[in-house]
């Protein structure tokens, strides 16, 4: 059966059909750049381009977003506009894809995808997805569940959001080596694992393409570390499976 997932990201809003059997995405993706700024007008637009792309019409639609999501409410807006702060986003990107959406937060959706299809699969302890990209996104689970809109991109590291010193914007806006992105990716890791105790981190976003260059610098934590299996598709994957959740019922481990 397939669904349809948008990633909203802080750079690039990204979507496709979903084949839920297989948890991959049924056709290729189409991306599109998120408008700066990210007016909640403009990403509407945009997610639009990106469903109207492959002809989808009516039927539900599953959409993740870089911010705290609580009923369909968008709480934060981290690295978007401030419009969004307080908004009914699922209401406002519902109106205009003219269809129903599921509305979650993004990293959210990427773990719900990794722990029913990916590298998280089958575990039952303590397991955490962190998202690198714009921001550092995190999804918290514990005996196979969710505990939503965790936001530990904003942890303090040095007396900053860990996101603006270990995020993968960082490593580009500081033009980091590898090595050098490295070992603040580690000190992060550290700090989260000293909170959490999880058995296994998940790495997921973007750059988790490019895993070889990076894990293997990694020292001194002791939870297991592997690269996201479902890499940057996995907050469509996950965004396809809640809107098949929230029109069908719980199904495949949402």
């Amino acid at each position: 059966m397939d669904a349809f997932g948008v990633d909203i990201g802080g750079s690039g809003i990204k979507g496709a059909p979903v084949d839920l059997t297989r948890g991959d995405l049924a056709e290729e993706r189409h991306k599109v750049l998120t408008p700066q700024p990210a007016a909640p007008d403009a990403v509407a637009d945009r997610v639009k381009e990106v469903v109207d792309h492959f002809g989808w019409t009516g039927r539900p639609v599953g959409i993740t977003f870089p911010a705290v999501v609580v009923n369909g409410t968008t709480r934060t807006a981290a690295n978007v506009d401030q419009g969004w702060i307080g908004l009914d986003a699922a209401g406002l990107l519902g109106g205009r894809i003219g269809a129903p959406v599921t509305l979650l937060n993004d990293a959210d959706a990427a773990g719900i995808a990794e722990m029913t299809f990916g590298a998280g699969r089958g575990r039952t302890g303590t397991v955490i997805v962190l998202t690198f990209g714009t921001g550092i996104g995190s999804a918290v689970f514990t005996g196979g569940r969710l505990v939503p809109n965790t936001e530990l991109g904003h942890l303090e590291l040095n007396g900053h959001d860990a996101e603006a010193r270990a995020s993968s914007r960082a490593k580009e806006d500081g033009d980091l080596s590898w090595a050098r992105w490295a070992r603040r990716v580690q000190k992060y890791l550290r700090h989260v694992e000293d909170l959490f105790s999880p058995e296994l981190f998940v790495i997921g976003g973007g750059v988790s393409r490019k895993a070889d260059r990076f894990l293997p610098l990694i020292e001194g934590v002791n939870a297991e570390i592997v690269p996201a299996q479902l890499e940057n598709n996995a907050g469509i994957v996950g965004a396809a499976m809640a809107a098949s959740a929230a029109a069908n019922g719980p199904a495949g481990g949402v």
